[in-house]
């Protein structure tokens, strides 16, 4: 077993343990609606994707710590909205400030987990595993995260990358997770991770071992050269059997 003398088991949180993709377009139709976004959007669908598109190129620059957290938060707003704006760029950049607030708020309200995440969590409470969440989201969201969706109980210890200024990929902060967790012999943690460029690339190069969650596929877990590769969480009891 490749897994043999893990005692840690860190999971990634969003598209991981929380379905992140559902919550959020929750969250952007309630914007849309609550914020009249209509006058510069019309479309739902439209403001949508346009959101969610420019939004991923900028989660993938924040993670290679391109542009700061404040840039990222203002300018997801402001690019999809600024050709419909008919006011100054001061004031979008206020409006976006603004946008984000409440659409954070609406996110963290949101419940919808990825299938297999409590039973998952309840298994490796059985088994004795300590349970870590790691995570490059931002603090005050994550924390409400945990605690709209009941999952907060059951974790012993929550890392993210505010606490540091440091994201995956980058060592520092599985190093920073494993003094966290008293524990410092990489052999002893277990990454779990939807992002195979952060979550499993940060977790190998820490000398951890690592499950990329790739629900785009199917069949059967399998192993890659460095790593399990599985398309859900429900076979994970099974593999650390």
């Amino acid at each position: 077993m490749k897994f043999d003398g893990v005692t840690w088991v860190w999971l990634d949180l969003d598209d991981t343990l929380i379905d992140f993709k559902v919550n959020s377009r929750a969250a952007l139709r309630i914007l849309h609606d609550e914020c009249a976004l209509h006058r510069f959007i019309p479309s739902v669908d439209e403001w949508v994707e346009t959101y969610e598109s420019h939004n991923h190129s900028l989660w993938d620059r924040y993670s290679r710590q391109e542009i700061t957290q404040e840039f990222l938060r203002v300018d997801r707003f402001f690019t999809p909205l600024h050709k419909g704006w008919t006011g100054t760029d001061e004031e979008l950049v206020k409006f976006s400030w603004e946008l984000d607030t409440i659409y954070l708020e609406r996110l963290a309200q949101q419940k919808t987990l990825i299938p297999g995440a409590i039973r998952l969590l309840d298994y490796l409470r059985e088994r004795n595993y300590y349970i870590g969440v790691l995570s490059n989201g931002f603090t005050s969201v994550q924390h409400a995260k945990l605690t709209n969706t009941g999952l907060a109980p059951k974790i012993d210890l929550l890392v993210l990358s505010d606490d540091i200024g440091v994201n995956k990929p980058d060592t520092r902060i599985y190093r920073h997770a494993m003094e966290r967790a008293a524990d410092l012999e990489p052999s002893h943690h277990l990454m779990i991770g939807d992002n195979l460029s952060t979550d499993i690339r940060g977790a190998l190069d820490s000398g951890w071992h690592a499950i990329h969650l790739d629900r785009s596929t199917s069949g059967s877990a399998r192993w890659a050269d460095t790593h399990l590769v599985t398309p859900d969480l429900t076979s994970i009891p099974g593999i650390l059997e």
